[in-house]
């Protein structure tokens, strides 16, 4: 393993931030510290970067503690890239990437024509060589962040450190940039360690996850094994919304009056659904089988469904709590589900609603039962901003 830790303890001052932090990091992998704000993730970066001394415990690179390995080595081996914005003024990206250089250019930091080779093969790989010769601080938070992976990268380290490194990045230049640590994380075998706060991306492209709230290590290992939707609502105390694992979404809570039904499926109730609970008009929905995208939804937003299990025709049983649920509504909103075989009977409820003269909103052209007509989920805002509230 590239990095351990044993006992940790981090903080200021001699104050503990995280206690009894015990991980390990393999060569190649990228491990992600999740966690709220003040929980400690900077603290402990700085820590296992070397800038901070820890209060109690050990850190070891490669079996080795780190109070005993000398500075220009652990250069060698560790490069950082911190959340403070740096000010590099009047220099250029090709000067800014060749600071990274320094540990391994000797007494008098020259800068050779090997180094110069290296300093643009790794602004090819992180896509930057289009901006050697601009200005640093001309540069977009996007670019700055890039040429600064850059000047890590070109240290030639077997591991890089990175705190909150999409910060201030838009969805591509977040995507850019993790897709590059990934690649160079498997073909390199380059070692990361990032904190995040996007849970979704970290998901995607982490190999371990530390789970970090009230100075404690709450769990360290796979996404797949340490992500579910408990510990990430406790881990950052959400209230008043929920995380879904399976869709790697944050939907808000409907705890609104129910006085809506949205006949769903397939995944196009979804939107109908985001779109009443965004106007605070609380929803019952169904039927839904239980591995629908929208039954997911629903659950998350802790609204009332009735549903039925997976790949099972829909049973009486669910069909009449479904026309109770009807009765109890004032608006039917059709989304416009798919039909087949197994869900056939939430047509039905359609017909049903229309006997007993129920207002109903539909997404479906052509429909059998006098309804208003939404083509988009516009129209419905339309309707909901005229009509119901």
């Amino acid at each position: 393993m590239i990095l351990s830790t044993k006992d940790l303890t981090v903080g200021y001052n001699k104050f503990p931030t995280i206690q009894n932090i015990n991980f390990n990091v393999e060569e190649g992998e990228i491990v992600c510290l999740l966690g709220p704000n003040g929980a400690g993730k900077t603290t402990l970066i700085r820590t296992l970067s070397g800038l901070l001394y820890p209060i109690e415990g050990s850190i070891y690179i490669n079996d080795k503690n780190v109070i005993g390995i000398k500075k220009d080595v652990l250069a060698k081996i560790i490069s950082v890239v911190l959340t403070e914005k740096p000010t590099f003024d009047l220099m250029t990206v090709f000067e800014v990437v060749s600071l990274g250089r320094y540990p391994h250019t000797g007494f008098f930091g020259a800068i050779s024509k090997e180094d110069e080779t290296k300093i643009e093969t790794v602004l090819k790989n992180v896509g930057a060589f289009n901006l050697i010769n601009r200005y640093f601080q001309a540069l977009s938070d996007g670019e700055k962040q890039k040429v600064m992976l850059a000047r890590a990268l070109v240290q030639e380290p077997k591991l890089i450190i990175l705190d909150e490194p999409t910060t201030h990045l838009d969805i591509n230049h977040k995507i850019e940039l993790l897709n590059t640590l990934k690649d160079l994380s498997r073909k390199m075998k380059l070692t990361v360690v990032l904190s995040l706060h996007e849970i979704d991306l970290a998901l995607k492209y982490c190999d371990k996850l530390l789970l970090i709230r009230d100075k404690k290590v709450l769990s360290f290992g796979t996404p797949e094994a340490t992500i579910n939707n408990t510990n990430i609502n406790n881990v950052y105390n959400i209230k008043n919304a929920a995380f879904n694992t399976l869709t790697s979404s944050i939907e808000l809570k409907n705890f609104m009056h129910n006085n809506i039904f949205v006949v769903g499926g397939g995944g196009v109730g979804t939107p109908i659904y985001r779109v009443l609970t965004k106007y605070n008009l609380g929803f019952s929905t169904g039927i839904l089988h239980e591995n629908d995208i929208d039954y997911e939804t629903a659950k998350t937003m802790s609204v009332k469904i009735q549903s039925e299990k997976p790949f099972d025709n829909i049973t009486d049983t669910s069909f009449k709590n479904a026309l109770k649920m009807i009765d109890d509504a004032d608006v039917i909103i059709d989304s416009g589900f798919p039909t087949g075989e197994i869900n056939n009977k939430n047509l039905e409820l359609l017909n049903y609603a229309s006997k007993k003269h129920k207002k109903i909103i539909t997404f479906r052209k052509n429909s059998k039962y006098d309804a208003i007509l939404c083509s988009n989920i516009d129209d419905l805002i339309k309707y909901i901003l005229k009509v119901i509230i």
